[in-house]
């Protein structure tokens, strides 16, 4: 019986990867701060302890620190420990084990050209403490030799943080959207743990990971929105103006260093240009992007009266959604 550690494996990514395995008849070790929703848990602090992965057969690592924190905070230099340095010491205690590594698309370089983003896409230049810290941490794995998988904007049951934050932005039945709708690669939680599970036999290196079309923001949020029962109407701020918007957040949460700003130029980026990622690669090794967005809203569309997820505190988390 092949043995599977999982870090992060409470988490939103890593619970799903847990739980798959174990499905799939794989023994789990649940690697992190909490137990996970299966196997056995071994408890790992990523921002200060080497993990035990004594009996490990394949490492899954999606421990991570996540949030679009401002520079120079608290939550900024947490991130730094956690997906860089605990990357560090997570790769040391695997001792030649295979690595799948769970990065993010958020690590390429912003602005135009995103429009089919291949893995040799730009890594530089990233808006955020989060791209920053995932870009170093995929670089000491990559250098390693672990697989690197870079999804984008991963969705699914038991999201803690795209929808919430999505519910979160809706004021009086309106939603502010930065430009007119592009298309976006977004990444369902079962595609990304089939990956993980799939990429033991990979060839080192990176691969996006996404569904296997791209969708139009407008109509996918709307839909997304009327599966949790919120009616909205979508109205478009020009990109300027979302960006002057964005700045003023984020220079008054420098001002209160325990919370994230409402808006940031990250967010912006994200919205405003069309990102969409060739998942070929992956796809080369096997592997396909079975599941899209019209699932996950079947599932929430059965349960209406559902209370929607809670919206993220703006502190430290785990298994991020990408």
């Amino acid at each position: 019986m092949t043995t599977i550690a999982v870090t992060g494996a409470s988490g939103f990514c890593g619970s799903h990867v847990a739980a798959m395995a174990a499905a799939r008849g794989a023994e789990v070790l649940c690697v992190g701060r909490r137990p996970g929703p299966v196997g056995r848990h071994i408890p790992w602090d990523a921002a200060r302890e080497v993990p035990d992965l004594a009996g490990a057969d394949l490492v899954v690592h999606c421990a991570a620190a996540v949030g679009d924190s401002v520079p120079g905070s608290a939550a900024a230099v947490a991130m730094r420990a956690v997906n860089v340095d605990g990357t560090a010491r997570l790769l040391r205690a695997a001792a030649g084990r295979p690595v799948v590594w769970v990065s993010s698309a958020s690590v390429y370089a912003p602005g135009p050209g995103r429009a089919r983003i291949t893995e040799d896409h730009p890594v530089r230049g990233q808006l955020n403490a989060y791209g920053r810290t995932k870009a170093a941490g995929e670089a000491l794995a990559l250098d390693a030799g672990a697989v690197v998988l870079r999804p984008r904007a991963v969705y699914g049951s038991g999201d803690p943080h795209l929808v919430p934050r999505l519910l979160s932005r809706v004021r009086g039945g309106l939603l502010l959207l930065p430009g007119p709708s592009v298309r976006l690669s977004l990444t369902a939680v079962e595609n990304l743990a089939e990956a993980c599970l799939a990429a033991a036999s990979w060839p080192p290196g990176a691969y996006n990971i996404a569904d296997p079309a791209p969708y139009d923001r407008d109509r996918a949020i709307r839909a997304v929105l009327r599966a949790h029962g919120v009616r909205t109407r979508i109205r478009h701020l020009p990109p300027a103006v979302a960006h002057a918007a964005a700045g003023a957040a984020q220079a008054l949460a420098r001002l209160c260093p325990h919370t994230e700003p409402h808006l940031t130029r990250y967010a912006v980026d994200q919205l405003a240009r069309s990102i969409v990622l060739d998942v070929s690669r992956a796809e080369s090794q096997g592997w396909t992007g079975g599941r899209t967005l019209e699932d996950y809203i079947r599932g929430q569309s059965f349960s209406p009266r559902s209370p929607a997820p809670r919206p993220p505190r703006g502190r430290r988390g785990r298994a991020s959604g990408r």
